[in-house]
């Protein structure tokens, strides 16, 4: 007989911890290995997390909508002979409820500095995607979310310290303040209750009036996923200096090329043919040669990434978009790249993604040509560097230049827009390398096989 922790499982190199969406689980229930115990859901994507083992359910840690940092032990099962006869354990309170081991005395001026480095709030505080969702809904502002105490790993505000807050403000109680001791203390326990309950009680917060909407209005929440990709729009633009720029392809050999073959190529291939991967691999061929594209910053230090994997932004049937990555991009043929594209879209559609399905990637394409757009000016998907968008393609008139003199013909052409962090990425360079995409796209081989 033995007890088995089953940890919050590592979900990218990105992720640090993820958010109980649905417990399938609960104390007493067996379960075998690999089958799924509940659904988490990351910044990325939704989750199932399997069974590590089989045995009986024991002990379950977090509670729904909880946000638990990776690595971190949520539930327990009980394996062996005696786990079908494991009575069924209580759901425990989260570790934040849990009582912490016994702390050891020490001079009264150490537990003050401690407290005053806990509680100072910070302009440069992590907030979880629950707690700014919290917030958001109460109408909580950031000076607000500040000036919480948090509780939580490094001082971080939790789920309970916000919604704590937002009782407290709702009822006309004061709310709580970091805590300043002003003298020493007789020796004691340095724990936050202790330093907490002698803070001087500061005035009552002042109502916030609640947002009226005139006119004929929808008022309509956003949902997870909406709520998300604000929150990574708004950090990306506040993280890189974006520039975009812009040029024209014309791609009739590539659109007459793809119009001859596609029938024969699904008939043969036993998928289809579409434009993604032909942009795909002309990206390819043109990252290896500007690899500073491929790259991303960590401080003062530019990470140039060996594999090229490419994201592609896939709209799904909610309106909501998603980053699905093509990895080894650059390894795989034609065929091999539709085949990828298509059942990578396939499954970002059908909710059937792994977490690792979204990982890893290294430079993004987005079509906002498939709307109808002629051109876009992408936001930088963090923590790549560049962001490249293809427009609608029109037939227009344009000059042909030949030997024998210009003519006017009329021809399959498309805008692309490259949004670049300016930081690394000069316009030298972001103009060159989106030239050369689209001169790639242009001496497309109209004879060439799959």
């Amino acid at each position: 007989m033995a007890v088995v922790d089953l940890v919050m499982p590592k979900m990218g190199e990105s992720i640090m911890e993820a958010t109980i969406l649905k417990w399938l689980k609960k104390p007493g229930d067996s379960v075998k290995q690999d089958e799924t115990v509940l659904e988490i859901a990351t910044d990325k994507v939704d989750s199932e997390v399997p069974s590590t083992s089989e045995g009986v359910i024991e002990e379950i840690l977090f509670n729904v909508n909880d946000v638990v940092p990776i690595g971190t032990v949520i539930a327990r099962i009980r394996t062996g002979a005696d786990a079908a006869t494991a009575p069924a354990a209580p759901v425990s309170p989260t570790p934040e409820a849990a009582p912490a081991p016994a702390p050891q005395p020490i001079p009264a001026p150490q537990a003050t500095a401690q407290q005053s480095h806990s509680f100072v709030p910070s302009g440069n505080k992590f907030y979880s995607p629950l707690v700014l969702n919290i917030a958001a809904n109460e109408g909580v502002s950031m000076a607000e979310l500040e000036s919480i105490p948090g509780t939580g790993n490094e001082g971080r505000v939790t789920k309970r310290d916000i919604l704590e807050y937002v009782a407290r403000k709702k009822s006309g109680q004061p709310a709580p303040q970091p805590a300043v001791v002003s003298q020493p203390q007789p020796a004691q326990p340095a724990t936050q209750v202790a330093v907490r309950e002698t803070a001087p009680t500061p005035p009552p917060a002042a109502p916030v009036a609640s947002t009226s909407y005139s006119g004929n209005v929808e008022i309509i929440e956003m949902d997870r996923m909406r709520r998300l990709i604000a929150d990574h729009m708004v950090k990306s633009k506040h993280t890189s200096p974006h520039v975009t720029s812009f040029t024209e392809a014309d791609v009739t050999n590539l659109v007459l090329w793809r119009e001859k073959v596609k029938k024969s190529f699904e008939k043969q291939e036993g998928t289809k043919i579409t434009f993604t991967p032909l942009f795909i691999e002309a990206i390819a061929r043109c990252i290896k040669k500007y690899p500073l594209i491929n790259s991303s910053i960590d401080g003062d230090k530019i990470i140039v990434k060996k594999d090229i994997n490419i994201g592609m932004a896939t709209a799904l049937p909610s309106g909501n978009l998603i980053v699905p990555v093509i990895k080894n991009a650059d390894q795989l043929n034609l065929v091999g790249l539709a085949k990828q594209v298509n059942a990578t879209a396939d499954n970002a559609r059908n909710g059937k993604l792994k977490p690792e399905d979204t990982q890893g990637g290294t430079f993004t394409l987005t079509n906002v040509g498939t709307f109808g757009s002629l051109m876009g000016t992408p936001i930088i998907n963090q923590p790549q560097v560049a962001i490249l968008a293809v427009g609608a393609i029109k037939k227009r008139p344009v000059v042909i230049e030949t030997s024998q003199g210009d003519s006017i013909a009329i021809r399959h052409m498309m805008y692309l827009s490259m949004s670049y962090d300016h930081r690394i990425v000069d316009g030298s360079l972001g103009a060159t390398f989106l030239t050369a995409v689209a001169r790639e796209l242009e001496n497309f081989n109209p004879d060439r096989q799959y």
